[in-house]
């Protein structure tokens, strides 16, 4: 027996939980991530490009202006170009 869930946790509130409550580091995973990408991101930067896919260990990281904005499973199609929200 299932009951339907009435509260969602948005992915915001879930990253701040990890962090805060449950002890995780993001601020070392975040580290690490830009650490792994940052050889890709500097070939970017040569040619000028500031909206480019990195492909790198079976995932597809979209860069928007210095900013990593999602990962995806390499094999996902890309995802669908957004207009920006203008809080990011």
């Amino acid at each position: 027996m299932s009951a339907e869930r009435r509260l969602r946790i948005s992915d915001h509130a879930l990253v701040r939980f990890i962090d805060r409550a449950a002890g995780g580091e993001i601020e070392a995973v975040r580290g690490a991530i830009a650490d792994a990408l940052d050889r890709a991101a500097e070939s970017a930067a040569a040619i000028g490009a500031t909206e480019y896919t990195i492909v790198a260990d079976g995932l597809r990281y979209q860069v928007r202006g210095g900013v990593v904005t999602t990962v995806a499973p390499e094999r996902q199609s890309a995802p669908a170009r957004r207009a920006p929200r203008g809080d990011e």
